[in-house]
């Protein structure tokens, strides 16, 4: 049977989704041995919005959070709110300024996640898509990774990649899949106007029918002795890539 609600944890996340208000809370347990310094700012919030506060035995918190490194606090609340792929469609139609639009393929690892949503933020990529299947999706776990980042995300699901990128090529974005093997550096590349930047998973990467659909297959210079890195690090860093070159 699925949860009704979701366990956030540790600081950052639920003040961060205390600050966004996408999440409806139900209460929030804090540690008896809490630091006050942290608790006081995330008290001051829930006071607020009429948040109920309990003081819990930290072994309560623990069992909650499967033993996860909660920092003396846990809420309920309502499951992160996600909007549909193809409203992004319209909205890149509608925008006046080129966007920026960072699509996940295949992401396996919560904390890869959570890094790159925290990057695409920071380097102010319009909309962000996740495969609804086969791939993490915006969990507690995934919050708690980008460091609260994701809770002032908007974050829009995908039925089926293949087809939302056709879809935003016919409305003028450019496709540009990251892969190891690509034939045109990064650096060569130009970012500057609509774009889609996909991102393959750490194991299978972008899925064949998906690279078809790119227009550019970029890959980042290797002088090293490794083949390939960790897929927020490439991520970060073609994400800024394009930031310097729009700037």
């Amino acid at each position: 049977m699925k949860e009704k609600n979701d366990t956030l944890f540790g600081f950052h996340s639920v003040y961060e989704a205390l600050k966004a208000r996408k999440r409806k809370f139900y209460e929030i347990l804090i540690s008896k041995t809490r630091s006050l310094g942290r608790t006081e700012k995330i008290e001051s919030l829930a006071r607020e919005r009429n948040i109920k506060i309990k003081v819990a035995d930290p072994e309560l918190l623990d069992r909650m959070t499967n033993f996860s490194t909660h920092q003396g606090m846990v809420a309920k609340t309502s499951f992160f709110p996600v909007k549909k792929a193809f409203e992004v469609v319209t909205l890149v139609q509608e925008k006046k300024t080129p966007c920026f639009i960072l699509v996940m393929e295949n992401m396996e690892d919560p904390h890869n996640l959570g890094a790159l949503i925290r990057t695409a933020l920071c380097a102010g990529v319009d909309y962000i898509l996740i495969p609804k299947d086969r791939s993490v999706g915006p969990s507690s776990t995934v919050s708690r990774s980008s460091a609260g980042a994701m809770e002032h995300a908007d974050i829009y699901l995908i039925t089926n990649t293949s087809s939302i990128l056709r879809s935003l090529k016919e409305s003028g974005v450019w496709i540009s899949g990251l892969d190891a093997a690509g034939d045109t550096s990064l650096f060569n590349a130009d970012l500057t106007g609509n774009i889609a930047l996909v991102i393959g998973g750490e194991h299978k990467g972008i899925r064949p029918l998906v690279r078809k659909e790119c227009d550019f297959l970029l890959s980042i210079p290797n002088i090293g002795n490794i083949n390939s890195m960790n897929a927020s690090v490439a991520g970060g860093i073609a994400m800024y890539e394009a930031v310097r070159q729009r700037s």
